[in-house]
């Protein structure tokens, strides 16, 4: 007779179920902050790719043309205006230019952590392709 009363009796049902749930509840949302962090970097890698190919085709005149940045000038640029997430480590490599074509690039590599175990390592890469004004004329032969 007992035993028939404890399977019919339902008290305490919604704290197993709690108990059951409530770490997998906890888990997910911990990886939508980690994934939000991921976002976060992304948009701090578009600002420093835009901001450093506006910089890049200012064009500050002098006789006869353009004079434009220089590379170093156009990566210190970047890497003021690059912004995120400081788990982990963004890398601007110095830009490459051919025939007045610039790339900028920045990466972005960080290690995920879901609280009771380590990720993967996840590398972002952004690249923007950057055209130059064109290149001042040679001065007057005298």
């Amino acid at each position: 007779m007992k035993l028939l009363n404890l399977k019919r009796d339902e008290r305490g049902v919604a704290v197993i179920e709690i108990a059951i749930v409530l770490p997998v509840l906890i888990l997910f949302i911990y990886g939508i902050f980690q994934i939000g962090i991921l976002y976060q970097a992304n948009a701090g890698m578009q600002h420093a790719l835009g901001e450093g190919a506006r910089f890049a085709t200012l064009c500050k005149p002098v006789t006869g043309g353009c004079n434009v940045a220089t590379d170093a000038q156009i990566k210190a640029k970047m890497n003021s205006a690059v912004f995120g997430t400081k788990p982990g480590t963004f890398v601007i490599p110095t830009p490459t230019t051919v025939n007045r074509v610039m790339t900028l690039t920045v990466n972005y590599s960080q290690p995920m952590n879901f609280l009771l175990f380590p990720g993967p390592t996840v590398s972002l890469t952004r690249k923007k392709v950057v055209y130059l004004p064109p290149a001042p004329p040679p001065p007057p032969a005298t």
